[in-house]
């Protein structure tokens, strides 16, 4: 560690006499901590003076600070701006991250054309993240022709590098035969490889393919275990799928506290079914003491998505309780509305 302590301050030496390309290592070196303490305002003042004399992997990381906030107030503009210098020099990654602000309209008015455009440019470069992106213009059909095949090919060169979104939308097209003949022993290849990522989208599907046996044996303690790094990560849909087979005993023991644990994990998210399903273990008081209260609640949330299940089972246990009752279960949804804002869409309080 001496020895290494004792190379970053060299390069610190060599950096404060202008050399762009130290001063860029010595901005990383900050920015992550290494060997030193992190300290993001440091970080940018290396990149800055980096950025300043051209030099581009500098300006670009100057752009993601300004996108992110690290070190200096958050400021698209600034962000587009450091980009656009980089990626004007054919800085790959500078290219791509202006691509995903036209896309986005962050910092710049919301341009497809652009977007591509920039996209393209840092695609043809090999960067992946460019790949995925523009492979997804082509499968959405934004400021080009829908094209599946075309799609297929971006997401293809992105899989194959490691990009594990392009590797489970590449599953997607395979599984669904879009772009390329349906091949489902193909797809679950591809979702295995972004499963294996950590990529929860793909740690999902692979449980809903091994709980009906689609290009796998069927297994449920594979859908369970797959369902599980996926739930866990906070996917909601495999929350509740977990607590589905908690619920039915399939993969695991039958365990009605455990499903009402991963209902709850998944309707706190705004996931409808599991509000239901939540609002059922209440009204039946398996897993947890019976409330028809909470059950009334949960029912309520779910049923003002559309949920047309759970607003009988509202009208059922209506029957159940009296008129205090049910105005404290309307309070309790509509307080949850208020506090849950990024999980709420409701028509109704």
């Amino acid at each position: 560690s001496f020895i290494y302590a004792s190379r970053v301050q060299s390069l610190i030496g060599c950096a404060e006499t202008g050399y762009a390309p130290d001063q860029y290592r010595v901005g990383v070196i900050y920015a992550n901590g290494m060997r030193v303490t992190e300290n993001d305002e440091e970080a940018v003042r290396w990149f800055r003076m980096a950025a300043e004399q051209g030099y581009p992997p500098a300006q670009n990381s100057l752009g993601l600070i300004y996108a992110e906030g690290d070190g200096v107030p958050e400021d698209d503009g600034e962000a587009v701006r450091w980009y656009r210098l980089a990626a004007e020099q054919g800085h790959a990654s500078a290219q791509s991250n202006l691509g995903v602000m036209y896309d986005n309209g962050n910092g710049v008015p919301e341009d497809d054309v652009e977007a591509v455009r920039w996209y393209r440019l840092a695609a043809e470069q090999r960067f992946a993240a460019a790949q995925f992106n523009l492979g997804l213009m082509y499968e959405l059909g934004n400021a080009v022709p829908h094209d599946d095949a075309e799609a297929v090919r971006w997401y293809r060169l992105a899989a194959e590098q490691g990009h594990a979104s392009a590797q489970y939308n590449l599953g997607v097209m395979y599984h669904s035969g879009n772009g390329v003949p349906e091949d489902v022993a193909e797809a679950v290849r591809w979702y295995r490889l972004a499963a294996e990522q950590g990529y929860a989208s793909a740690r999902h599907t692979l449980g809903l393919m091994y709980a009906i046996g689609d290009g796998v044996p069927e297994d449920d303690g594979e859908a369970v275990r797959w369902y599980r790094l996926a739930a866990e990560q906070g996917f909601a849909i495999s929350q509740f799928n977990l607590g589905v087979m908690y619920s039915r005993g399939e993969g695991v023991p039958e365990d009605d506290a455990e499903a009402v644990r991963w209902y709850r994990l998944a309707a706190e998210q705004g996931d409808a079914l599991a509000q239901s399903n939540l609002g059922f273990m209440y009204a039946s008081g398996d897993g947890v003491p019976q409330d028809l209260v909470f059950a009334y609640m949960w029912f309520n949330l779910s049923a003002a998505q559309g949920n047309e299940s759970a607003q009988r089972n509202e009208e059922r246990i209506e029957q159940y309780m009296i008129r205090e009752q049910i105005a404290e279960a309307q309070r309790l949804s509509r307080e949850w509305i208020e506090t849950h804002p990024q999980q709420t869409d409701f028509s109704r309080p």
